[in-house]
């Protein structure tokens, strides 16, 4: 069994499958999954401890909830639950939302065309069943303030998760 518990590790992509058979064979044999990606640097790295996704405004993430893009979210959700990933979604508005409990206040502004269309109650279900199920966080924020918001989001849970003496 590997000294390090993990579930993923991910693979640069410039590595050549057919060169690594043995490592690979390591790998699956002790339920570690490989995810291929360009690492900026090394061979093979950790995925990362907490991962932001934005969100230009409510329709969007809507659409990626409620929509048809929603199994291609859940399935990131999930990845991240499984690589030990904390994934923030900063959902910049400008119609005020600061936080999950206003969501229901929403209006979709496509019930104009489809009047059944996914409004902010449902949404905030939604958004509040995946935060359970896969410790998803949902974080909301002017446009103006992504940059900074992107920050403090990272420096807070750096600051939280590093040990006093590091």
């Amino acid at each position: 069994m590997p000294v390090l518990i993990m579930a993923v590790l991910v693979e640069d992509t410039r590595q050549k499958l057919d060169h690594h058979k043995k490592k690979h064979e390591y790998f699956s044999e002790n339920d570690i999954d490989l995810i291929r990606c360009k690492l900026p640097f090394g061979d093979y790295a950790l995925p990362p401890k907490v991962s932001i996704d934005t969100k230009e405004d409510m329709g969007e993430i809507c659409n990626n909830i409620c929509g048809k893009s929603h199994q291609r979210f859940i399935n990131e959700c999930k990845a991240a639950k499984a690589a030990g990933c904390k994934l923030i979604i900063l959902v910049e508005n400008e119609v005020g939302i600061t936080d999950i409990s206003e969501v229901h206040n929403w209006i979709n502004p496509r019930v104009i065309y489809a009047e059944n269309c996914p409004q902010g109650a449902q949404l905030q279900k939604a958004m509040e069943t995946i935060s359970s199920r896969y410790g998803t966080v949902f974080e909301f924020c002017r446009p103006e303030e992504s940059g900074k918001r992107i920050i403090e989001l990272l420096e807070a849970w750096e600051n939280e998760r590093r040990p006093n003496n590091v």
